[in-house]
């Protein structure tokens, strides 16, 4: 358990909002700036490392961690009936509608209505991975709630922009051997190998412990794979980020194998203003040695958008 756990800075609850369950974890003073998180694609509120949330706190924000639907501690959505995967695919190679159990723009909705539950009226939003695409669609359809954005190795929905290298597509159209602790564990190790930073390789231990954080909280096949059918029927939003006027920070690996950095420079492209930085070797993770980096560059933003507004206040006087 973190210090952050043992000093009882951390609220925790599952609350129903947007009609479904959502677990939420919040650190820090309920006085601070509130930086939302939202991770990606079959990822529980631990995929956050700990060590980001600390120093987020120790920056002086308050900070907002939750499990999406169908994943963690949040509710499983097991009476949405998974249609047929290959004929989906079929479709959305030909450009066609899909129907889908349900879309980013609900998850968009879990998330407004979890902030609006807690009484945060204004917040700084980072988005990670499919994570990223949601925060998107937020800083779209809610400008005047968000005060940052930071998309993190994310893409704006072009269908036409690099896919993933095929060894990561065979890793994730894989299954572990059981249903064993053991063998998720091990499955998982393998695939945050493949998909992590080639430059900063996790250590053993420490990629052991994350995975087992990540199975521990809730890892639901089916779940993620809703999640992905979300992903898949995502439209492009590269007019509408470009309409959109949140200040935006864009941070990719150079080394992702899973959202190519070609995608990361396609969604700073987009959006009016946009700051973009590209973190050679990195990959689709956020390596224990970057992390001091990526913290101290979203933070960066922020207080930079801060001190603008308050100059253009000081201004009007």
């Amino acid at each position: 358990m973190s210090d952050l756990n043992a000093n009882k800075q951390c609220q925790e609850a599952i609350v129903n909002v947007n009609g479904i369950d959502i677990a939420y974890q919040l650190y820090g003073a309920s006085d601070h700036p509130t930086l939302v998180l939202i991770h990606g694609l079959g990822a529980p509120l631990t995929a956050w490392p700990m060590a980001m949330v600390e120093q987020f706190v120790e920056r002086g924000f308050q900070v907002l961690l939750f499990d999406n639907r169908d994943i963690g501690y949040s509710q499983q959505l097991e009476h949405l009936k998974i249609p047929n995967l290959a004929w989906l695919v079929v479709k959305s190679k030909l450009g066609l509608p899909i129907n889908v159990p349900y879309k980013l723009e609900d998850m968009m909705r879990d998330t407004i209505a979890l902030v609006d539950h807690l009484n945060i009226k204004n917040f700084h939003l980072i988005g990670a991975s499919m994570g990223g695409m949601i925060a998107q669609l937020l800083a779209i359809h809610y400008p005047h709630r968000v005060k940052t954005l930071t998309s993190i190795m994310s893409t704006t929905g072009n269908k036409t922009l690099p896919k993933m290298s095929d060894e990561v597509k065979h890793i994730f159209s894989a299954k572990p051997d059981s249903n064993s602790e053991q063998d998720i564990v091990k499955f998982n190790v393998q695939k945050w190998r493949i998909i992590g930073s080639p430059d900063y390789p996790a250590r053993e231990h420490y990629l052991n412990n994350y995975v087992k954080g990540l199975v521990r909280r809730g890892l639901y096949g089916k779940g993620t794979l809703r999640q992905m059918l979300a992903v898949m029927a995502g439209k492009n939003r590269e007019k509408q980020l470009a309409e959109m006027n949140v200040p935006t920070l864009v941070l990719h690996g150079g080394a992702d194998p899973l959202i190519r950095v070609a995608c990361g420079e396609a969604t700073a492209q987009s959006i009016r203003n946009a700051t973009l930085k590209i973190y050679p070797g990195m990959g689709h993770d956020f390596p224990v040695e970057l992390l001091p980096s990526i913290v101290s560059d979203i933070s960066g933003h922020i207080q930079t958008h801060i001190k603008t507004k308050k100059d253009q206040c000081d201004e009007s006087v």
